[in-house]
């Protein structure tokens, strides 16, 4: 596992992380969940990401007694604070009230004194940017985070937090968690450039286009039984790289990965991966041996003849 900086920090982590999305404390057994997280720590990785809202907290009382076995300095553990986590009026979003107490209470279904990465998990128009990075400001006063991040917020809105923090001399935004893959590339036009020059790192989710990018969804033929895109609320999700146009460019990637020596999922990482403001790409296992074999994506570099070819398939 090679590992890199997370923009202009020197906290490093390991090009592949493990997210939990859609699997621990959901669709996955708290026990596989375990021997998974195991694995991908036994194979390198060092960075796990979750979120509050990921099956209301489940996901992270999961996530909490896993990394519990490991020694807290040697993982980077990030959550997330934005969607409702409850009825009330003030039970989401990015008020100084919300994101005090979501993040106290992540601290206490993780089990840990602090975390890593917070992220503000999407942009709250409803909230002065100032008093959402302030109360962030605070809790890294306190020790109780120690590097703020935003998830899915356009290249203006970042602008506008960055503008905010140099104002009132507040701790700045050190990283983003955008979607990004070989389907989708809509970060490339301003988020990356904007990113790239103020020192914000990458952790990109979706790597895989939630699983498209594997080769089990294939043109004309059912979809597999235990896949997302059978999956009735997932599948609407998915709706987007599930298409026959889509999934004839996936053909064509698929059989570059093979002419390359590479599979479909490692030719896609890699290619992530090729990007230099990209610290991470952060995946989702439902098993040990799929963090095993995402793993092995770590320090591939695609060739130029490579890259030309998925340029031209993409493209087209």
């Amino acid at each position: 596992m090679l590992y890199r900086r997370l923009g202009k920090t020197g906290l490093k982590v390991s090009e592949i992380s493990l997210g939990s999305w859609l699997t621990y404390g959901n669709s996955v057994d708290a026990e596989t969940a375990r021997q998974t997280i195991q694995q991908a720590y036994d194979l390198g990785i060092n960075f796990f990401d979750t979120a509050n809202v990921y099956a209301r907290g489940e996901a992270e009382l999961v996530v909490g007694k896993a990394i519990a076995a490991f020694p807290r300095e040697s993982y980077v553990l990030a959550t997330k604070v934005f969607w409702p986590m409850g009825d009330g009026p003030n039970d989401r979003g990015l008020s100084r009230k919300h994101v005090f107490e979501q993040a106290h209470a992540s601290l206490k279904r993780l089990n840990v004194d602090y975390i890593d990465i917070y992220y503000c998990h999407r942009y709250d128009k409803e909230t002065p940017v100032e008093e959402t990075l302030r109360t962030i400001d605070d809790l890294i006063r306190q020790g109780k985070i120690l590097y703020a991040g935003v998830s899915e917020w356009t290249a203006a809105q970042i602008q506008e937090a960055l503008g905010v923090a140099d104002r009132y001399l507040l701790d700045r935004i050190v990283v983003n968690q955008p979607q990004y893959s070989l389907l989708n590339r809509y970060i490339e036009k301003d988020v990356l450039p904007l990113c790239e020059a103020n020192g914000i790192g990458q952790v990109v989710f979706s790597p895989l286009a939630q699983g498209v990018l594997t080769g089990k969804y294939r043109r004309g033929e059912a979809f597999p039984a235990d896949a997302r895109g059978s999956n009735a609320d997932t599948g609407r999700m998915m709706k987007a790289f599930l298409t026959d146009e889509t999934l004839a460019k996936v053909e064509r990637l698929q059989n570059v990965a093979v002419e390359a020596g590479l599979s479909l999922s490692h030719l896609s990482l890699a290619w992530i991966l090729r990007q230099p403001g990209v610290a991470s790409a952060l995946v989702g296992a439902s098993r040990p041996d799929q963090i095993a074999d995402n793993v092995k994506a770590s320090g591939i570099t695609l060739s130029a003849d490579v890259l030309e070819q998925i340029e031209a398939i993409l493209g087209s």
